[in-house]
């Protein structure tokens, strides 16, 4: 190491030996001087953790249903892993609730109408709602379970969703234009509507993945041999050179009906 160093000048000698240590300090700092629960489950003032079997008496048809879940998968009923694991991890702990019989609302998390319990595991989502584009969830005029069933066998569904629903269910229950059925059909559809858009949020207008012609081009371009000339764009035949240039494929004035059409097989309207 000293006879490498030696073979450098002092003044990079000196550089690298503090890049180093700023490094070295970072990690230090970061994993070190945290003295807060980064992640904690919902509190409830006064309540302790008693663990799902008193659930089950109440929430019977949940109850039965959860161990199938992507959230059941991380059940535990050992009364020591209820903060973590099982009903209380995102409803509180229940005690209290228990006490005084039940009852919505009382003396119990509930997610469907404040998703700051979801945002505790969920931390990369809620950073996509924050971004300048994304659903109403954080100004409360909607909420997760609204597209996902937390206790359900398939949380992608919504809430009583059917077991064998089609991909776009989730989204159909509000955007009921873009994914009725449609004579002639964007196949894109047929893989869910998050082929193209982000539902939690998104940088681009109308939440969608790329905001402009590049994200049609992932699926349609085709570059037919090495006779074509730098800058041709050929989608089956035709080449869409001078087409890309006026625009994205749906704000240029040609595939406007993007979701499907009732008339024309390449969507133009």
């Amino acid at each position: 190491m000293t006879r490498w160093l030696g073979q450098i000048p002092i003044a990079k000698q000196a550089l690298l030996l503090l890049g180093i240590f700023a490094f070295a300090l970072t990690i230090f700092v970061a994993c070190n001087s945290v003295e807060r629960t980064v992640v904690s489950p919902p509190h409830i003032e006064g309540a302790h953790y008693i663990g799902n079997a008193s659930c089950v008496q109440c929430h019977t048809n949940i109850s039965r249903t959860f161990p199938t879940s992507a959230h059941g998968k991380l059940n535990r009923d050992d009364i020591k892993f209820a903060h973590v694991t099982g009903c209380e991890s995102c409803h509180g702990p229940a005690s209290k609730h228990v006490e005084v019989g039940g009852g919505r609302g009382r003396f119990i998390v509930n997610p469907g109408k404040d998703p700051s319990a979801c945002f505790q595991c969920h931390l990369d989502v809620h950073a996509l709602f924050n971004l300048p584009q994304h659903h109403p969830v954080i100004e409360g005029r909607m909420n997760c379970v609204q597209c996902h069933d937390p206790h359900g066998h398939e949380i992608m569904k919504p809430a009583g969703g059917l077991a064998m629903a089609r991909v776009n269910q989730q989204c159909a229950e509000c955007h009921r234009e873009q994914s009725r059925p449609f004579v002639y059909e964007h196949e894109a559809m047929r893989e869910g509507c998050t082929t193209c858009h982000n539902p939690h949020g998104s940088v681009n207008r109308q939440l969608l993945t790329e905001r402009d012609n590049n994200l049609c081009l992932k699926c349609h371009v085709q570059m037919q041999g090495p006779a074509n000339q730098p800058g041709q764009f050929f989608i089956g035949k035709v080449n869409h050179a001078d087409f890309i240039r006026r625009g994205t494929c749906w704000s240029a004035g040609c595939h406007s009906a993007i979701h499907g059409s009732n008339v024309h097989p390449l969507m133009l309207y």
